[in-house]
């Protein structure tokens, strides 16, 4: 990957004052083009060998730009804050969004290679890391992100002689900190690590550009020169506001209404559920008042330092989630949890990933979250309602498995539920909400207009769990005709769970 930049790359004075003018004005109506357009966010991974002019040229591209629509964030060691949580965390909190430009120094690529290099991982390790690096990359560029990756590199002769230079000069010495020094005596394991690194992650969607660093005329060029073509390749293809919502929505129609696989005993997933089961009022209260003490117990066990709680409450309409959240909460110390209501995303978050808004309110270790609704909108409401592409939906199966995964792997325990109702019992409680004044805030408009989907509802649901029902975030079922039932089947579910984790 390093070869063509070793061999001492060079730009001369009247070359770089043309190119620099114009690479300047071109780069700087490209930033406002993307700015108004606002339907892509542009991020720029710096990454390479210390020395190797990454600092100066960032420094440039924001003096040849507006610095006010760009977003430049420092990545250094994990942090004890960083360390409660996911590894991809801390980056999803800093993506640009639409119409803005990200730069990251030291992205998710420094630990990876850093902790494989020095000996601190296998190389197993490190190849299931780069491939979770992939996936995330692959999910960027479907969600709309330019991701321009830039690697700055020096021969190890030049980085030394670089070094020799900077400690020579009182003016410049401090900046060769016992770090680099360091890192220069491993230089060759870290180049063979990068080496893997970069071949295995220049996908197509995210390709690397390795630059030769010795001469800052060369290095910004090209830098800027890649950069001013990544966005104008993007911008070259914009899409005007609202012209793509007939198309999306004929496309979902004509997934939705091809005709279902039928088995060949007419059963089907939800209707299988036993929807009879009921508790009486005096063993509801009994058995409420023994798995709220439980659950009381085990989110206060000290283990639980150790681990993260992630709650996913789904269902139809009126199937009872937001009372049943209710019982759970009650067992939970108020200091410990934070429910979180999600409806359609606001103008900010669709002008982020996908997944954004909900990385947002992953907890720390120690802490919980309850979603009432949460990612699974994308393969629910999104795909029946056509509010995205089929390829968005049909893709981000994969990506809500890699995302579950990824919150596991940081010690999150994953609990979903699915409350199942049948079409009598829903409606029986709609026409309860319209008829009881202190429940009328609960029935709407498109509670009726959904219930008209529901056949194309009940498949979505049907293939959710199949497709996203994990070793590591299983989904569990729960017949919810009967409040009493319900309620304590979460409650006992959730206690398992927490139990097998602990």
């Amino acid at each position: 990957m390093f070869e063509s930049a070793e061999i001492g790359h060079r730009v001369d004075k009247e070359r770089w004052k043309q190119e620099s003018a114009r690479l300047r004005q071109a780069l700087l109506q490209a930033q406002y083009r993307l700015l108004h357009e606002a339907h892509t966010a542009v991020l720029i991974l710096v990454n390479g060998v210390d020395g190797g002019g990454r600092g100066e040229t960032v420094n440039t591209l924001n003096e040849w730009m507006d610095p006010r629509h760009i977003r430049t964030e420092a990545f250094g060691p994990l942090t004890p804050e960083d360390r409660k949580h996911p590894e991809m965390w801390r980056f999803w909190q800093v993506l640009p969004p639409k119409g803005r430009i990200g730069i990251f120094f030291g992205s998710w690529y420094t630990d990876p290679v850093y902790s494989y290099a020095r000996g601190g991982e296998p190389h197993d390790r490190f190849v299931q890391r780069l491939e979770r690096i992939r996936q995330f990359e692959r999910m960027l560029v479907a969600e709309g992100v330019v991701l321009v990756k830039l690697w700055f590199h020096l021969s190890k002769k030049t980085a030394r002689e670089r070094f020799k230079a900077l400690q020579s000069d009182p003016k410049t010495a401090w900046r060769v900190t016992p770090q680099e020094k360091n890192n220069l005596r491993h230089y060759d394991r870290f180049i063979e690590v990068s080496d893997e690194a970069l071949r295995k992650t220049s996908i197509g969607e995210a390709s690397w550009l390795v630059i030769d660093g010795s001469d800052p005329a060369y290095r910004t060029l090209s830098a800027a020169q890649h950069l001013l073509q990544a966005m104008q390749t993007a911008l070259a293809r914009p899409v005007a506001a609202g012209e793509a919502a007939p198309a999306i929505a004929a496309a979902a129609d004509r997934v939705l209404h091809q005709p279902p696989f039928l088995a060949l005993d007419d059963r089907s997933l939800l209707k299988a559920q036993d929807y009879t089961r009921s508790l009486k009022r005096s063993v509801y209260e009994d058995e409420l008042e023994h798995w709220q003490g439980k659950l009381a117990l085990l989110s206060r066990d000290a283990r639980m330092q150790k681990r993260a709680l992630a709650l996913v409450f789904e269902g139809m309409d009126a199937a009872g989630k937001g009372s049943t959240i209710r019982r759970v909460t009650q067992a939970l110390d108020a200091r410990f949890y934070r429910v979180v209501p999600v409806a359609a995303p606001n103008e900010n978050e669709r002008a982020q990933p996908y997944l954004w808004r909900f990385w947002r309110y992953i907890p720390a270790l120690g802490r919980a979250v309850i979603f009432d609704r949460s990612w699974y909108g994308r393969v629910l409401v999104e795909r029946v309602e056509g509010l995205c592409a089929p390829a968005d939906w049909l893709r981000a199966y994969g990506e809500i498995n890699e995302y579950e995964e990824e919150l596991s792997d940081a010690g999150v325990v994953i609990v979903k539920f699915w409350l199942a109702i049948t079409p009598e019992e829903q409606l029986r409680r709609f026409r309860e909400r319209e008829q009881t004044l202190y429940k009328n805030f609960k029935i709407t408009p498109d509670d009726w207009r959904n219930r008209e989907k529901w056949p194309q509802y009940e498949r979505a649901v049907e293939e959710m769990i199949d497709r996203t029902s994990t070793q590591v975030a299983p989904w569990h079922i729960v017949a919810s005709d009967n409040k009493h039932w319900s309620r304590i089947d979460v409650l006992r579910h959730l206690c398992q769970r927490l139990e097998a984790a602990l």
